[in-house]
């Protein structure tokens, strides 16, 4: 629910920020993006024809980045167009190629391709992500094309990940869609994709088998397809209300239906609100509820009914627009044109023939007069739920009784005026004071039948008393009665326009209240340092702008329950207010008192909303007898936003810190253990060489025990430092596996070897196929990735425990696989993961770096370690990409 600015203000902020656009614009690049449902829609296939077709008219295209998965008319195209050479940045020891940002920029062609914009960049570039590169390019003038898929938006991750059951991992922020200068839709049936993905054209055999099962199923595909098809369409929608807007065209544009619906405080609103959502659910259209301010105030009852009635227009999923204006008819008929409205649904209540005398031409005349294009309907009135037009006016009348009695005194002391002074000026004097009593009457009266009142009232005794001959109502020259006739007209046009700017004005200065409001509320919330702060300030100015009672309550960090912060009032909570407060917070739904949720309770409850977040909830307690306004709400739902933003500012402002504090913390920390690590390789080797010395000239069978005693504890220590190195290597980035052909039965007799001691107690088997493949693998590595493992499980197991090594190879998934188990008491299942973390130990005494370091070595080899569910036992797996080679070297 919200209230819209007035349109003509509206339309000056969209044309002033159009042309704020257009000069931030002014030599930036232009962003086309082609836009799909999922992979293999031809997204880049489309790109690349539209890219050859501008190099044909003479457009200088470079590639930047176009992957072509394999596919052969992509290469084709890709052929066709001078690429930019790939950036080389090494990776935990891996060469990765990256789209080269300072070569483009260096280069700076009129056109440049920059395929997936949703990728993540290797770490060390300019740019975590490569719609951060493209948002550069722009700036520095040169157009882009680029793709993109529907799963990769920040808004639209969550729902596709509900459709597809598939995390998605990488996104862009909406912004960078609502910029785009270009957006082309590449659209393709979901049962030619399947069949596309069948013949091979999207991924590899075993790729596309498992895919078709999963992600790539026709409901998955047909959801994406309706979920990218309406986001086009929204954008499009924008765009056309935007342009309308600009262009103040008055015209209807049926592009689609949309309807809309006037919303006032009459009983019968509700069932105009009905009718509406029915027809709009027929023709599956947007629909709009709006209510029209005229200023004039309500009565306790009357705006109790029009809150629940627009309560119930966003409950049945309208927009809700509340626009001050003070005709009905016109406002309506703005706000129609301004958002394209296509019908417009009013009511017809049940009325009297002598109202219909009275006034001719009613709302729904107005609306048919001034429609253009617009469908009207006139819902009639259920039986018994309309009134009679003229007690309506009748009781308008008694509301407006003040501006009565104001005309006709004004008139009655104008009279007494023109009557001492027409002796000396004549009856033409007079008839200038009724005219200037009536138009002044415009300034301190609303009510327009007290206007015509005292124009008429003014005209006859003019003609009564003034006019000659005097004390009779006729009129012996022409021009006297053509001055008659004129003054009444002129002055009933005067002073309805007069009343009407006093309207207006009173609007305007609401609106401004309103905007100064914010403006101080903004500010005030700005400069608060902390949470505790940020929060009493702003319910501070929150109580203090409204006039209520408020409080605020945030969520607990270390508890799943909501917290009071300061307010500087009173605000009881019991247990009832925080029952209805947790609710709130729980559900993200305003309740309490005013609403249909909880309503016995003394205070309304509001989330504080950013975005998908609740980040607190609102408190407001009202006197006794008083209710809050349409008005009310939206301002504190609009600041409530506010503060929400602020907290959630905040927040990240805390993490930030936070962050900062743990990477200074665990740069000092490598730092320490890589000098500590040096400083202990010397002594370790140093004491392991003496003993070594001395246990072969000890004569004693004691003493050679206790040298061998410290020998193996200082082979156990220089163990644990190399492991420390190890560490501070992977995490530095300063690993650098050199990958040639091995022979993993090698590396497995080389492992055996370097553990023959430790595993004294614990027999091993190897069972190693005959056609074992080689492997593209770092041998040193690789045999210390075994021998940690070795290590470990003979550690963790009893003596005695038997160990198998066993290989093989799955040329379908393109892997070489090779297995550590032992028969120990095994790993439950839920530390699969997390006893691959540093200084995560099952035994006391231990620093739990031998698995870390395992991981770290694999993946710097482009493999993975699992821990492989066993009946008995733990079983890792260690896992190389089988490389495809036509020779392999002799030695």
């Amino acid at each position: 629910m919200f209230s819209e600015a007035h349109p003509d203000s509206q339309r000056a902020d969209r044309i002033l920020a159009s042309i704020r656009r257009e000069e931030a614009r002014s030599g930036r690049g232009l962003l086309k993006i082609f836009f799909g449902m999922a992979p293999g829609v031809g997204k880049t296939y489309a790109m690349l024809e539209a890219a050859i077709q501008a190099a044909d008219k003479g457009v200088e295209v470079v590639i930047g980045v176009a992957e072509s998965h394999g596919r052969e008319d992509t290469m084709r195209l890709i052929g066709r167009l001078p690429r930019l050479p790939m950036k080389k940045v090494a990776y935990r020891g891996v060469e990765m190629e990256e789209f080269d940002l300072e070569e483009a920029l260096r280069l700076k062609p009129r056109l440049i391709l920059v395929d997936e914009l949703a990728h993540t960049n290797v770490p060390g570039l300019r740019h975590k992500k490569r719609y951060q590169d493209v948002e550069e390019l722009l700036a520095a003038g040169i157009d882009v094309y680029t793709t993109l898929n529907v799963q990769h938006l920040e808004s639209r991750a969550d729902t596709v990940q509900d459709i597809t059951a598939a995390p998605v991992q990488e996104t862009v922020p909406d912004s960078v869609l609502a910029e785009a200068d270009c957006i082309q839709l590449v659209d393709i049936a979901p049962d030619q994709l399947r069949a596309r993905l069948r013949e091979g054209k999207v991924y590899g055999a075993p790729q596309a088998s498992t895919a078709l099962d999963h992600f790539f199923r026709e409901s998955n595909l047909t959801a994406l397809r309706e979920l990218a098809l309406r986001i086009m369409a929204e954008k499009v929608d924008h765009e056309l209300t935007e342009v309308r807007t600009i262009s103040g065209d008055r015209s209807i544009w049926r592009s689609g239906e949309r309807l809309m619906v006037a919303v006032g405080p009459s009983p019968f609103s509700a069932r105009l609100v009905r009718w509406t959502r029915r027809m709009a659910y027929a023709l599956n259209a947007p629909w709009i509820a709006l209510s029209v301010d005229t200023g004039v105030p309500l009565s306790p009852e009357q705006q109790q009914r029009l809150d629940a009635n627009l309560e119930l227009a966003r409950r049945l999923g309208a927009e809700v627009v509340v626009m001050p204006g003070s005709d009905l008819a016109e406002t309506l008929l703005r706000m129609a044109f301004l958002r394209n409205v296509s019908q417009i649904v009013v009511g017809k209540p049940q009325e009297s023939y002598l109202w219909g005398l009275l006034r001719p031409i009613s709302l729904v005349d107005k609306l048919v007069k001034g429609s253009g294009q617009i469908d009207i309907y006139v819902v009639p009135a259920a039986p018994g739920t309309g009134r009679s037009r003229w007690k309506s006016w009748h009781r308008e009348r008694e509301r407006n009784g003040r501006d009565y009695w104001l005309a006709a005194g004004v008139t009655a002391a104008v009279t007494v005026l023109g009557l001492l002074m027409a002796e000396f000026t004549g009856y033409f004097a007079p008839g200038f004071l009724y005219l200037a009593g009536v138009v002044g009457l415009g300034f301190f009266i609303r009510s327009r039948w007290a206007v015509l009142m005292a124009a008429a009232l003014s005209a006859l005794l003019w003609n009564l008393l003034f006019i000659p001959p005097v004390l009779t109502f006729k009129i012996e020259r022409l021009e006297d009665a053509l001055m008659c006739v004129f003054f009444f007209l002129v002055a009933l046009s005067t002073g309805r326009l007069t009343s009407r700017l006093r309207v207006r004005e009173q609007e305007e200065r609401e609106r401004e209240k309103k905007t100064n409001a914010l403006f101080l509320y903004s500010r005030a919330i700005a400069s608060a340092a902390d949470v505790p702060s940020l929060v009493s300030v702003a319910v501070a100015q929150m109580s203090q702008i409204m006039g209520v009672r408020m409080a605020a309550m945030v969520p607990v960090p270390v508890s799943p329950g909501l917290k009071l912060c300061e307010t500087g009032e009173a605000y009881p909570m019991d247990e009832k207010e925080w029952g209805v407060a947790s609710w709130c917070f729980k559900h993200r739904q305003a309740a309490g008192r005013f609403t249909d949720t909880l309503p016995v309770a003394e205070g309304f409850y509001f989330p504080m909303m950013s975005g998908e977040r609740c980040m607190g909830v609102l408190g407001v307690k009202v006197e006794d007898g008083e209710r809050l306004t349409v008005g009310q709400r939206d301002l504190l739902e609009s600041m409530g936003a506010q503060l929400a933003l602020a907290l959630e500012r905040e927040e990240w402002r805390a993490e930030r810190a936070q962050r900062r504090l743990m990477e200074e913390s665990e740069k000092l920390h490598r730092s320490l253990l890589d000098s500590v690590s040096h400083e202990f390789k010397t002594p370790l080797a140093v004491i392991e060489g003496g003993c070594e010395k001395l246990a072969g000239r000890a004569a004693a069978a004691e003493e050679r025990e206790e040298f061998t005693e410290i020998m193996a504890a200082a082979r156990r220590l220089r163990r644990l430092v190399k492991n420390l190195l190890d560490v501070t290597r992977l995490e530095s980035g300063a690993l650098r596996p050199r990958l040639d052909w091995c022979d993993l039965g090698d590396v497995v007799e080389c492992a055996l070897a370097a553990t023959r001691e430790a595993r004294r107690n614990h027999p091993v088997s190897v069972s190693l196929p005959p056609d074992y493949p080689l492997v593209k693998a770092d041998f040193s590595l690789m045999e210390q990735v075994l021998v940690n493992l070795l290590l470990n499980a003979c550690v963790h197991t009893p003596a005695g425990t038997p160990m198998t090594l066993k290989g093989g190879a799955d040329p379908v998934r393109g892997q070489v696989w090779l297995d550590v188990h032992d028969l120990g008491p095994g790993i439950p299942p839920e530390l699969a993961e997390s006893i691959f973390e540093r200084f995560r130990t099952t035994r006391p005494g231990g620093l739990g770096l031998g698995l870390p370091i395992v991981r770290g070595f694999m993946e710097a080899q482009r493999g993975t370690v699992t821990l492989v569910p066993v009946p008995a036992g733990t079983c890792f797996r260690l896992v190389l990409p089988l490389v495809e080679h036509d020779h392999v070297p002799e030695e």
